[in-house]
C-alpha cells in the first residue's frame, strides 16, 4: 500500500480512500453512521493528477456544492446535528463536508441540457445518446429542446464509467430505484437551469449522484452537487453570440484552461508537465467567477494546497 502524505490524516477520523481530487474518510472509533468527504486542491486531466495543485479549489467547490443542496427540494446527505459524530478538523473545515453513510446506487445520474461533449460524439456515430434519438442536423453546443437523462455505470476503481441505456439502469437497480434516480435528476436539473439562467449562466450538463438511507430507504442526493468539477457551464451572453467561434462560445467555467495547455505542451507520454503560475490562477479565477455568477458572493479561499 502506498504511504499516505501525512496531510492525509486527520485527528477522530480514519482515511479510507483517495480519488483523483477527494479523500474519504471514517470516524477512528469505528462507528459507520457517518462520512468525511474532503475535497483536496488536488486536479487531474486526462487521467493524472498534476502539479500544483489548485490553491482555494476544494474550499469553493464544497462552498458551491453546499449552496445548491439548500436551494435542492431533496433529502441531501450533509449531517445537520453533528453532536454524535468527530468534530471536522479546522484544518480542513472550509472544504469538507459532514455526511450520513449511504448505500450508493451504481448509476452516475447524467443529465443533458445540451449536446456536447461524449454526447455530441455519440450522437454524430449514432444519431442518438444512450438510446434517445434526436433529431437530425445538430451541432455541437446546441440546446436541446427539453433535458435528457443519460445514466452511467459507475465502473469499479480503476475502470472508466460506462454509458447505459435506462433500461439497462433498471437491470442495474430496478424499475423503481431507476425511476426514481431519473425523475430526481431531471427535476434538480430543471429547477437549476432555471435559476442559473437567471443570473445569466447556462447549465449545459451535469451529473448527479445518489444512495439509500439504510435505515429509511429514503432516495437521498449525495457527493457533489452542480459543481464546475460535475458540470458544465457557459456564459449565456458569449453562447448567444453567434459572431465568436464556437469554441469561444463554448467556454466552460471550470479546468478547461488546464486541459488546452496540457494538448498544446504534452504529448502523453511519461509524467506531465508542471502547470504555469499562470495557468493555476487563470484556473482558481474561473472557478471563481462562476461562484460569484451563481451566489452573489465571494467564495472562501484556503491557501493550503493538498
Amino acid at each position: 500500500m502506498t504511504t499516505l502524505p501525512a496531510s492525509t490524516q486527520l485527528a477522530g477520523w480514519r482515511h479510507i480512500y483517495s480519488g483523483k481530487v477527494r479523500d474519504l474518510y471514517t470516524p477512528a472509533d469505528g462507528s459507520a453512521a457517518h462520512l468525511l468527504v474532503v475535497a483536496s486542491n488536488r486536479v487531474s486531466a486526462f487521467d493524472h493528477v498534476l502539479e500544483p495543485p489548485i490553491p482555494g479549489k476544494g474550499a469553493l467547490l464544497t462552498a458551491l456544492s453546499n449552496w445548491w443542496f439548500s436551494r435542492i427540494d431533496l433529502a441531501n446527505h450533509l449531517v445537520a446535528d453533528a453532536a454524535e459524530a468527530p468534530a471536522v478538523p479546522d484544518e480542513v473545515a472550509d472544504r469538507a463536508m459532514l455526511t450520513r453513510k449511504l448505500e450508493m446506487h451504481p448509476i452516475e445520474c447524467v443529465v443533458r441540457g445540451a449536446l456536447t461533449g461524449s454526447g455530441f460524439a455519440e450522437y454524430q456515430r449514432t444519431g442518438a445518446v444512450c438510446g434517445i434519438e434526436l433529431p437530425e442536423g445538430l451541432s455541437d453546443g446546441d440546446l436541446l429542446d427539453e433535458p435528457i437523462y443519460t445514466p452511467a455505470y459507475k465502473a469499479p476503481l480503476g475502470e472508466h464509467d460506462e454509458n447505459i441505456t435506462f433500461e439497462r439502469s433498471v437491470e442495474l437497480v430496478g424499475a423503481e430505484v431507476a425511476s426514481a434516480l431519473r425523475d430526481a435528476s431531471l427535476q434538480i436539473f430543471t429547477a437549476a437551469r432555471e435559476l442559473a439562467a437567471a443570473r445569466g449562466v447556462v447549465l449545459a450538463d451535469t451529473k448527479f449522484e445518489f444512495g439509500r438511507d439504510p435505515g429509511t430507504g429514503e432516495l437521498v442526493l449525495a457527493d457533489e452537487v452542480l459543481t464546475s468539477d460535475s458540470s458544465r457551464y457557459w456564459d449565456a451572453s458569449v453562447y448567444h453570440d453567434t459572431t465568436l467561434p464556437r469554441k469561444d462560445r463554448l467556454a466552460s467555467f471550470d479546468k478547461q484552461i488546464v486541459r488546452n495547455w496540457l494538448s498544446e505542451h504534452w504529448d502523453g507520454a511519461g509524467e506531465p508537465p508542471v502547470l504555469p503560475e499562470a495557468i493555476v490562477a487563470q484556473t482558481y479565477e474561473r472557478y471563481r467567477e462562476l461562484y460569484v455568477r451563481l451566489t452573489g458572493g465571494e467564495p472562501p479561499y484556503s491557501p493550503v494546497a493538498v
